[in-house]
């Protein structure tokens, strides 16, 4: 099954599109979030959104005959399954607390993680180059978290550990790159919704028409996003469209300025600088290798 329905492709260029497209959708979820948690529980908002992404993908995935059976590697799409959860309940947790753009300079460092992470799990090579640029990119964590009694708060915490969530779930994501994108998308869905019903009980608000119909629209932007992302994984390497999302901090300085009137501060915006050049090293160290290696090697066939 493709999901969403449209033809196929491969390739480094359509999967940094994917991403692109992901992340625009990602900010926009990020932004009717922050506005429904004001009012709603992480819990509810994650259950609701669920059921709406449900009632969108279910039938898709019937009408392209796509099975529901228990996928190979059961035990990574469980964990799979566990860090989305976890990231996306940290995420709005940390916005109910933090500006928008706050967060994201923490999930910034995502790409980061990935580059560190891949040379465990995915087997990526880390030479002094890579290394340099990864502790730069932690530099600018630092930078952004300013760590002192008075900054090191719960919600800076929750947003710093959701975004190491993050980086592992791209880390699974392009090991199950085999995986029907519908698959992961559901095993996604189904996570946050199992979230949902365990926690939503606990402050329960009965939601206007309005915020239903927002609840239910932020269900089926996120389930676009996540088919985006999970697209632009599977059909190129994560250190190449990783660094793409760094076009989050420009959406969430100006969503978040219009909706909120946050006002990002200053060592925040230094620090997702810092951030967003070591990620943008890393992707030219990267394309640098790839260059050596096609010249030295025979060629190798793209990515389906």
């Amino acid at each position: 099954m493709s999901f969403p329905a449209f033809k196929i492709r491969s390739g480094v260029p359509f999967g940094i599109g994917m991403m692109l497209l992901g992340v625009f959708l990602f900010s926009m979820n990020d932004v009717m979030g922050k506005w429904l948690v004001a009012t709603y529980s992480v819990g509810q908002v994650l259950l609701l959104r669920s059921m709406a992404a449900l009632v969108v993908l279910l039938p898709l995935m019937r009408r392209q005959k796509v099975a529901l059976e228990i996928p190979p590697q059961p035990g990574l799409h469980l964990l799979r399954i566990t860090l989305s959860t976890l990231e996306v309940a940290c995420f709005y947790w940390a916005v109910t607390y933090l500006p928008l753009a706050d967060v994201m300079t923490y999930y910034l460092a995502g790409p980061i993680y990935v580059a560190a992470f891949a040379v465990f799990w995915l087997g990526e090579r880390l030479d002094r180059q890579r290394v340099a640029a990864i502790g730069i990119g932690f530099v600018g964590v630092l930078i952004a978290l300013r760590p002192s009694p008075a900054t090191m708060s719960l919600p800076a915490l929750i947003a710093l550990g959701g975004s190491v969530f993050y980086a592992l779930l791209m880390i699974t994501t392009r090991k199950l790159r085999d995986t029907d994108d519908g698959t992961l998308v559901l095993g996604q869905i189904i996570g946050a919704l199992i979230f949902g019903i365990v926690a939503a009980p606990f402050g329960w608000v009965n939601p206007s028409l309005l915020d239903l119909a927002g609840l239910f629209l932020l269900g089926i932007i996120s389930m676009a996003g996540h088919a985006c992302v999970n697209r632009s994984l599977k059909i190129a390497p994560a250190s190449i469209v990783a660094p793409y999302q760094y076009t989050l901090i420009v959406w969430a300085i100006v969503l978040g300025y219009l909706f909120f009137g946050d006002i990002v501060q200053f060592w925040t915006l230094i620090g997702a600088v810092v951030i967003c050049a070591a990620g943008l090293a890393l992707l030219l160290l990267e394309r640098e290798a790839a260059r050596r290696e096609k010249d030295v090697e025979a060629p190798i066939l793209p990515e389906a």
